[in-house]
């Protein structure tokens, strides 16, 4: 195994259980940051893994969501009105109820490009986040792509090495432009949590754990940065 990974692994007996104990995770976190600093902020992915997770976190009563900024990790380049966006998907299933009260700060700006103009909005947008984040939460893709990490993204580089907060990245695997916190500012986060589901990712992440280039697996730059990561998994 790769040196320099602290991964906490675990696992649970199915996708409902595992969504509970996330959401409890992550609203401790948030509560936590609330205590000591007055805010929370927490960055979570799309897609339709955490869908579940969304809904019991959104529900979750003992938060004063009026102090919580939630956003995205990545996002597609499409209108929040488009199924493929994840800000739909976050403000469909986690920001009702008691969650309804939150900030949200989505990535997409307008436009049909994420060109500099466009990301340098979101970035102006994203300025009023703390430093630091309560909670993030990753998922991981069967090509090792995480948050918008993509094999030949033609920023990957930078997006694992640049300040950001944001940028802009396109790849054969991405379908739509993408735009996407860069790693460095993700780490900045009191929690780090991958949220993956199936056997077939939990191959992907025991070969990520081998040795071998991030380049081809840019997970492998989140399992060696350091950072503690904790892995929620489910069959």
């Amino acid at each position: 195994m790769t040196e320099n990974v602290a991964l906490d692994r675990r696992t649970f007996a199915d996708k409902p259980t595992l969504a509970k104990e996330l959401a409890e995770a992550v609203a401790d976190h948030i509560r936590n940051a609330i205590e000591t600093r007055g805010s929370a902020a927490i960055a979570v992915s799309g897609g339709s893994t955490p869908a579940r997770f969304f809904q019991f976190l959104g529900k979750t009563k003992d938060i004063d969501w009026s102090k919580v900024i939630v956003t995205l990790v990545d996002e597609r380049w499409v209108d929040d009105t488009s199924n493929r966006s994840n800000a739909l998907l976050v403000n469909e299933r986690m920001l009702q109820g008691p969650a309804a009260t939150a900030r949200f700060f989505p990535l997409y700006s307008g436009g049909d490009e994420p060109d500099a103009d466009a990301v340098a909005k979101t970035n102006t947008l994203l300025a009023e986040l703390p430093e630091q984040f309560a909670a993030v939460v990753l998922g991981m893709g069967s090509d090792g792509h995480t948050a918008s990490f993509f094999p030949g993204g033609d920023t990957l580089a930078e997006a694992l090495s640049a300040e950001g907060p944001t940028l802009a990245i396109h790849a054969p695997g991405a379908g739509e432009p993408r735009i996407t916190f860069t790693l460095p500012r993700l780490l900045r986060t009191d929690g780090l949590y991958l949220h993956i589901e199936g056997e077939e990712k939990a191959d992907v992440l025991d070969t990520a754990l081998g040795d071998g280039p991030v380049e081809d697996m840019p997970i492998r730059a989140v399992l060696r940065s350091g950072h503690a990561v904790t892995v929620y998994w489910c069959p």
